[in-house]
Order: structure tokens, then C-alpha cells, then sequence
């Protein structure tokens, strides 16, 4: 870090001030406030001595004795003006700091990176400084501003000058500041001017300001709508791959499959072992590990639907009351069976580094992992329709689901598509299992949290309507959203639910009804 600081020899090489014995004294002994005042005055002008000792204090590497200064570093000291090794008094003494001279520190430190050649440190010094300008750094501010060439960080740095000049004396120069701020669209700058709203006397520097605060929140507003949207797609888009494996097991093949978000959390575990395997045994692919994992969770959930339809449900096609409670009780004994062997606690699954962080557009930012997974609903969803309606299978699905005696008259194994469709569901189910370990907790419990939601989703659509799917669970995720943000969480729930009631009540065949023969059967 310190290399970064002796930049500012080139940069301030006609007006930059030699660090003196006194200033060093001043900076380390005394109260808080002389110090901050001797601080404020050292970074107007600093050299590189200075920032130099402004690192040791901030890494506590000063002591004092008999009112001298001594910058000491794995066991070796020195004299923090001339850089000579000196030796240290038995009786010296560490240099507290305080939280307000700590913070006092780093917001220095931050002003001098201000001229780092390396944008992204230039960009954290800003973000350093937004926490506490004041006027003091201005000069530094100043001639950042003016050499800065990357016209992102010139304009971040124009609203820390206008956020320091807001703290001056001279009413001219905090009118200038509160009209710079109306095109902010920071949160910080709204806390920033309803803080300076409380403060401010004056009437026109007030009425600046207001207008400054009306319209950084028009701003803001926008921005908040825009996370709402993303953040009801992003629910949508996850209740999409939760109940696409229900739009065949219960839409196409009217089964009522209550362990389905078993199968699902199947799939999370799968995607769990994969990662454990590859952090032993490939740690240097660990970042693909989500690509195999992919298949390991659908084949893994699909053999678990296969067993579950040859086992218990192939006997009661036709008598849904036995087969939602029989599949309730597989439900329970899933649950258990991972207890047993993985243990009740959730598990952590990361994300690859390509997953993490997120795209930032002003003061909106989009994690990548939310991102990838709205597109891989709508990849799995076209993965899907396109085996329902363009392939051998999709042909037998569809002819068995619409008039099974038919099919089997015309030659199709009816029991075996009916094993087919359903680890297809499943497998479904397990993909959206590896998904959801990349946005939240892995365990035991995790498929209650959606399958209701995911039953509310293929009801509302339409049974057995793929278009009704991606709709209703579009709808109701930005729907939930938006409410949440209004009402709270638990509200929005009750609202959600009540809505669609209403409408299955009006609608009961939902947004997209069955058309042709097909519906009266």
C-alpha cells in the first residue's frame, strides 16, 4: 500500500511540504482534537514522509517518548522525518488512536490514493471519503479532480467536492455544493442532505437543499422500482424451475405429488457432494464444479422420481386423495433420510468466483448468481418445450395424458412413458435444487419453503399449460415483491394468497385454459 502513496512526490512535487519533527509530534501526541487539526493541515500538503507516517499511525507502528516520535517495524525503529534508524527509549510508549482518529486516518489515507494510477484504488478511496468529507480535503479533492481523466471517477469525485463543500463557511460555496448534488443518485448523498437540512440556517442554502433531496429521491425511486422488478424476476424465475417439474407430474399427469420439493432439495445435495468432490479430489477446477453438478442433480432427483412412480404411485393413478397422502409421507421420509446421512444442520454451497459479485448500473447492482439463474430457468424451460413438442417422447407424453386407452391402443407403453414423465419431473425438480443452492441455504427443510408457492404457480397458469407456468410465476414473483416492499414480508404472503384465490374463484381454469376435446376429459 505504501508504494502507492509515494506517487504523490511526482504529483505534488512543486508544493508538497517536508514532514518536520513538530508536525510528527503534533500528529502523535496530544488530544484528539489537536491532532485531527494537525492531521487536516498535513494533508493539504503531504509528501511522501507524511504519508508515510500517516500509515504507521494507522497500523499503530508509532511510539513516543520525551515529546520525540518513533516509527517502529518488526522490531526496528526509526526517525520518521529523516528515515534513520534511531534507537528507542526503554520508557517510549504506543500511539492510541481512538475511533474518531482512526477513522480520521483512514479518511487521509483514502484523500492521498485519490492519485494512485490504479482506477479501482482511486474508486475505493472515493468510496473511503463518502463516509465523512469535509472541507478540509478539498485542496486534495480538488487537484484529483482536475487530473483525473476517467470520466466515472471525475464526476464520483465533483460529488465528494460538492459533499465537503457543503461543510464550508461561505454560503456562495454551499449553494454551489447543494445544486452539484441534485444529480446524485447515491443513498448517501440523501442521508448526506437531510442530515444538512437539520444543521443548515440559512434560507436559500435550505431551499437548495430541499430541492437537492426532492430530487435525488426522484432518483432513487427509480432505481428502487428497477432492484423491485429485478428481484420479482429473479423470485419468478426460481419459482419457474421449482414448478416446471410440476406442470408434468401434476399438470400432465394429474398426480399431486406432495414430496416434490424433496426431489428438489434431492438435487441441492447432489450439487453439495459435487462441490465436496471437487474441492478434494480437482481444487483446481473448482470454479466448473457447478457444470457437473448440473447432471448429477437432474439424474439424481430423476432416478429418485423413477423409483417413487414404479414403487407407490403407478398403483394410484386415478385416486389423488391416497396419492397426495402417500406422497406426503415419501416427503417425510426424504427428510429423514438426509438427516441420517448429511445431518440436520444446513450445509454451505458456494458459488463459483464467476457467480459472485454483481453488475452494477449506477446505483442499482445485479448479483451474477441471480442473474445466471434467470437465465437458466428460461434455458430449462425452453429445453423443455421443445422435448414436450418435438420429440418421441413429448408425442407419447402428450398422447397418454389426453386419452390414455387411445395410446395404448395404438401401440404406446403407457406405463413406461408414465415412469419417463415423471423422473422428467423430477429430474426438473433436482435441476432447480442445484439453483437454489446457489442463493440460499441447503438443508433437510428446504423444499417446504416452495411447494406451495410452486403448486400456486401451475394452478394459476393453467394445469398442463407451459406458457400459464412462465406467466403465473413471472406475476407473482415481481407481484410479491412490489407488495413486500409496501407491506412486509408476511403481508405480502397473505395478499398474494388471497388474490389468487379470488381468481381461481372467477377463472377457474386459469390464465390459460385447456382448449379442444382434451379439456372434457
Amino acid at each position: 500500500m505504501l508504494h502507492r502513496l509515494l506517487l504523490l512526490l511526482a504529483l505534488f512535487a512543486g508544493s508538497a511540504h517536508a514532514l518536520t519533527n513538530d508536525e510528527a509530534a503534533a500528529l502523535a501526541i496530544g488530544e484528539t482534537d489537536t491532532r485531527v487539526e494537525a492531521l487536516n493541515k498535513a494533508v493539504g500538503n503531504a509528501d511522501d514522509k507524511t504519508a508515510a507516517f500517516l500509515q504507521a499511525l494507522s497500523d499503530d507502528a508509532v511510539k513516543t517518548a520525551g515529546g520525540k516520535v518513533f516509527v517502529v517495524r518488526d522490531d526496528k525503529a526509526s526517525d520518521p522525518v529523516t528515515g534513520a534508524a534511531v534507537q528507542v527509549p526503554a520508557d517510549a510508549e504506543d500511539v492510541v488512536n481512538n475511533n474518531r482518529m482512526r477513522g480520521e486516518l483512514d479518511s487521509a489515507l483514502a484523500a492521498l490514493k485519490l492519485f494512485s494510477r490504479d482506477a479501482k484504488l482511486r474508486s475505493a478511496a472515493i468510496a473511503e471519503l463518502q463516509k465523512d468529507p469535509d472541507e478540509s480535503k478539498l485542496p486534495l479533492i480538488e487537484k484529483a479532480w482536475a487530473a483525473e481523466q476517467d470520466a466515472a471517477i471525475k464526476e464520483q469525485l465533483g460529488l465528494i467536492r460538492a459533499q465537503a463543500l457543503l461543510t464550508s463557511s461561505d454560503k456562495a460555496r454551499r449553494l454551489e455544493a447543494a445544486q452539484m448534488l441534485a444529480g446524485s443518485r447515491s443513498s448517501s448523498t440523501r442521508s448526506l442532505l437531510l442530515q444538512r437540512l437539520k444543521e443548515e440556517q440559512d434560507a436559500d442554502v435550505k431551499f437548495a437543499l430541499q430541492g437537492s433531496l426532492r430530487a435525488v429521491e426522484g432518483s432513487l425511486a427509480w432505481s428502487e422500482r428497477a432492484a423491485a422488478v429485478f428481484s420479482g424476476i429473479s423470485l419468478g424465475s426460481i419459482l419457474l424451475l421449482v414448478a416446471l417439474g410440476l406442470a408434468i407430474t401434476y399438470g400432465l399427469m394429474g398426480v399431486i405429488n406432495m414430496a416434490h420439493g424433496e426431489l428438489m432439495m434431492i438435487g441441492a445435495y447432489a450439487t453439495f457432494v459435487v462441490q465436496g468432490l471437487f474441492r478434494k479430489y480437482l481444487p483446481g477446477a473448482f470454479d466448473w464444479y457447478l457444470v457437473a453438478a448440473l447432471p448429477a442433480a437432474f439424474l439424481a432427483s430423476a432416478l429418485m422420481g423413477a423409483i417413487l412412480e414404479r414403487g407407490v404411485i403407478r398403483f394410484l393413478y386415478g385416486r389423488p386423495l391416497e396419492t397426495l397422502l402417500a406422497t406426503w409421507g415419501i416427503s417425510l421420509m426424504l427428510m429423514q433420510l438426509v438427516r441420517s446421512v448429511f445431518g440436520a444442520q444446513n450445509v454451505g454451497v458456494e458459488n463459483p468466483s464467476w457467480m459472485s459479485g454483481g453488475l452494477v448500473m449506477g446505483n442499482l447492482q445485479l448479483p451474477w448468481n441471480r442473474i445466471v439463474i434467470v437465465g437458466f430457468a428460461f434455458a430449462v424451460l425452453g429445453g423443455m418445450a421443445l422435448l414436450i413438442a418435438r420429440t418421441r417422447l413429448g408425442l407419447f407424453v402428450r398422447g397418454v395424458t389426453q386419452n390414455r386407452p387411445i395410446a395404448s391402443c395404438m401401440g404406446v407403453n403407457t406405463a413406461r412413458v408414465d415412469t419417463y414423465a415423471f423422473a422428467l419431473g423430477s429430474g426438473i425438480a433436482g435441476l432447480a435444487g442445484c439453483a437454489l443452492s446457489q442463493v440460499g441455504n441447503v438443508g433437510p427443510d428446504l423444499g417446504q419453503a416452495y411447494i406451495v408457492d410452486a403448486f400456486m404457480v401451475v394452478v394459476l397458469g393453467g394445469v398442463g399449460q407451459l406458457a400459464g407456468t412462465v406467466y403465473a410465476a413471472l406475476g407473482l414473483g415481481i407481484l410479491n415483491k412490489f407488495i413486500e416492499g409496501w407491506a412486509g414480508a408476511v403481508l405480502a404472503k397473505i395478499a398474494v394468497l388471497v388474490i389468487i384465490v379470488v381468481f381461481i374463484q372467477k377463472r377457474p381454469q386459469g390464465l390459460f385454459a385447456v382448449k379442444g376435446r382434451s379439456a372434457e376429459a
